[in-house]
């Protein structure tokens, strides 16, 4: 009986390829904070990269399509006091980013699909609430406007970014500072990494601890982890030698990995980027200058090295694409965006395949711009599975969206509604609060048309003036 000895696998041809120069983004000042976050985020209308700022810490948001070299005086977004550590865009409105600093805050930006004049100083909302610098952002996957932070103060918040509220504090699971938090996929549970070299599974709305394993890695240096697609762990650490490791665990039997992967002897933390549509994990150190990437399966030994791509210069930082915003007529799985010192430079992972038609087994539906749950659902316990979009057609990414921040009045201490089934907008009784909101606009909106009435009348007598000239 013949053996097969090569695997099957459509990704195991996967190869990356360095974007052409004039696509790259040139004379980017990167930040030169010691902090291990990407320093980058992208999403399918802008690119992020915190930058070296005087006076406070700064990023730079560029329209995708703005290659080439930056201007100098190209406007910064600038509003904290410190330096800016991690930035995150927001997965259900591509205009919204939010920014973590050094000065203990976590700012909320609106950014416009236009080119701005000057630099953008003021955020929709300023959330304090850390009593230490804040390194850690994400967004909660399927739950509109939540965002988590974790700062200095072992301290992770779960806000409502629409109010300004803190929805939830876990102030006592981390008895030291945070290395990495991760959301699984339906927004539920919580992956946490600490300097006390423990992993942790975390009920955030229970505000306890699921399950843990201490020192999945024996070596010293920071510990990450990710959620899979089946809800099993992938960390990457370090052995007592200092040799770089991914594992794969399974949190109902947190004894011994389900597999275990040796690499290198380097220092740089890997960053794990993983991708839940290909079951690909891509590991990008800080200081590397290759990609290593992984195929997750349920086949042993269940982590499958694929392939590395290598670069000559090393990486400062790395963004990593959503699925929706990439090319899919070129067979494009992941895009990279490489921070060097002085630029970023996209890089592509492509499957080779000779057909031009679209290629349903690379591109299951994937999470769209759509939340599919509300804040205040999310926290009376209710979980949804992201709203998934097919790319058959490519994604185009819609139009400006405005965040709107309503901040609850604090006067009114009635104490808060039981949670519901969330009713429309018509259904909705209106509190006294938003009835002289509404009444305020319409004043507004009345002295707008009127001002705009009595500019046209302008417009008409001019007009007749000069017809009468004429004549």
């Amino acid at each position: 009986m013949s053996r097969r000895v090569v695997r099957q696998s459509k990704f195991r041809h996967v190869f990356g390829q360095a974007a052409k120069a004039d696509q790259a983004y040139e004379d980017i000042r990167v930040s030169k904070v010691t902090w291990d976050s990407a320093f980058c985020a992208v999403n399918p209308k802008f690119l992020a990269i915190i930058v070296e700022a005087g006076g406070g810490g700064a990023f730079i948001v560029l329209p995708l399509a703005k290659t080439g070299r930056v201007d100098k005086n190209y406007p910064l977004v600038t509003g904290h006091t410190g330096p800016v550590l991690d930035i995150d865009w927001c997965p259900h409105n591509d205009n919204v980013i939010a920014s973590a600093s050094d000065d203990t805050t976590v700012m909320v930006w609106q950014i416009p699909d236009y080119t701005p004049v000057r630099n953008i100083t003021e955020p929709v909302i300023t959330l304090e609430g850390h009593s230490k610098r804040v390194g850690i952002l994400s967004w909660h996957p399927t739950a509109r406007n939540v965002l988590l932070s974790a700062g200095g103060d072992n301290v992770i918040i779960i806000w409502n970014v629409g109010t300004g509220e803190v929805l939830l504090s876990l102030d006592d699971i981390h008895p030291d500072v945070i290395h990495s938090v991760c959301w699984n996929s339906n927004g539920s549970l919580l992956a946490t990494t600490c300097k006390d070299k423990t992993l942790r599974i975390i009920d955030p709305r229970k505000s306890q601890v699921v399950a843990e394993r201490a020192r999945p890695h024996e070596g010293a240096r920071p510990l990450r982890a990710v959620f899979t697609a089946d809800g099993k762990l992938l960390s990457t650490g370090f052995s007592r030698m200092s040799e770089r490791q991914l594992a794969l665990w399974d949190p109902n039997n947190f004894e011994e990995p389900v597999a275990l992967q040796e690499m290198d002897t380097s220092n740089g933390v890997l960053l794990p980027f993983y991708d839940p549509d290909s079951s690909i994990v891509y590991l990008c150190g800080k200081g590397d200058s290759s990609i290593r990437y992984f195929e997750i399966t349920d086949e042993p030994p269940f982590v499958h090295y694929l392939n590395t791509f290598s670069s000559k210069e090393p990486q400062r930082g790395m963004g990593f694409m959503p699925k929706r915003g990439l090319d899919v007529s070129k067979c494009e799985i992941a895009r990279f965006y490489k921070l060097h010192e002085r630029k970023c430079e996209p890089i592509v992972m492509t499957v080779p395949r000779k057909s031009d038609l679209f290629q349903d087994d690379l591109y299951p539906d994937t999470p769209g711009p759509e939340p599919a749950l509300e804040a205040d659902e999310w926290l009376s316990g209710q979980d949804a599975e992201p709203v998934l979009i097919s790319l058959k057609e490519g994604y185009v990414p819609p139009k400006h969206r405005e965040l709107r921040v309503t901040k609850r009045n604090i006067l009114d201490v009635r104490p808060p509604a039981s949670p519901r089934r969330s009713q429309s907008a018509s259904e909705a009784p209106l509190s006294q609060h938003t009835l002289e909101t509404l009444l305020e606009e319409m004043k507004a909106l009345r002295e707008r048309v009127q001002a705009q009435e009595e500019r046209i009348t302008a417009l008409e007598n001019m007009l007749c003036e000069l017809v009468d000239g004429t004549d």
